[in-house]
């Protein structure tokens, strides 16, 4: 067989290396013609954070306040003398924490020396945690009808890390004609819009039920309680990102209608500004 040429050996190669090249080529301007006709995104909306920040141009949120109430919404007690041996026994057994506390009553004995009465406090599961998780993204108030002498070294064994910002006790409490010991929330801050109650007694924020959040109460029979943890942090947080509280609110709890069924009028409760 005679010889071929070189170029009609290599010369179908070519061909396909050059179709093969256009081909990329062609498909590549394809894509670009495709990112070049595509709509443009509108730019993207500002992203909450933890803590109540605010990522983008809005100006970031104020720290949400959560004043909290002590007596069966963060611990119970009882009368160390008066407590059944058999509640004692069960509540312990199942777990919950527990401490035995002298307190300065507000009577005197016959000498004029302060009373001291013996009081066993159980505390709510998880009393701790909520705390310290709390104290994260918001600032801490207590607000408690009970009296200082009570109250005040009860709260110190349950925070030790001293997160509440503000104590305030039974004298801070005002009477209205429909119950004692309110707790009127004006005391703490003239815009209400970022701060809330937690209190097992409704009747505690009737001046301001837009702020309120009634939890479950607590007693030693109820050691699988999960409300702290499992509830009301989770809103809490979620209040956390909002710059006002009072419409979320409503709309889950409708306070002042309940307020109405129980006698109480409305009055301006449904004006937010």
């Amino acid at each position: 067989m005679a010889e071929m040429a070189p170029a009609q050996v290599y010369a179908p190669r070519t061909i396909q290396v050059w179709r093969t090249l256009l081909n990329w080529v062609a498909f590549v301007f394809q894509i670009f013609a495709q990112i070049l006709r595509a709509p443009r995104l509108p730019a993207a909306a500002p992203v909450a954070c933890g803590g109540g920040r605010v990522i983008g141009d809005s100006p970031p949120l104020e720290k949400l306040t959560v004043v909290l109430d002590l007596d069966e919404t963060l611990v119970c007690a009882y009368e160390t003398s008066s407590l059944p041996a058999l509640l004692r026994t069960q509540a312990t057994e199942a777990g919950l924490k527990w401490f035995e506390l002298e307190c300065i009553s507000s009577d005197k004995e016959f000498e004029g020396k302060p009373k001291i009465n013996y009081v066993t406090v159980f505390e709510r599961p998880g009393v701790r945690d909520f705390l310290d998780q709390l104290s994260k993204f918001a600032d801490l108030v207590l607000f408690t009808a009970g009296l200082e002498g009570y109250a005040r070294p009860l709260v110190d064994r349950i925070d030790v890390e001293n997160r509440f910002s503000l104590r305030l006790y039974r004298p801070s409490t005002i009477s209205t004609e429909y119950r004692e010991h309110v707790k009127d929330l004006s005391c703490l801050a003239k815009d209400l819009s970022r701060i809330v109650i937690v209190d097992n007694n409704p009747f505690s924020f009737l001046l301001q039920p837009l702020n309120g959040i009634p939890c479950v109460p607590f007693s030693a029979g109820q050691p699988q309680d999960e409300q702290l943890l499992e509830v009301i942090l989770p809103l809490l947080k979620h209040l956390s990102l909002q710059k006002d509280v009072r419409p979320m609110l409503y709309e889950k709890f409708h306070m002042p209608e309940w307020f109405q069924k129980h006698g109480i009028p409305a009055l301006e409760w449904t004006n937010i500004g």
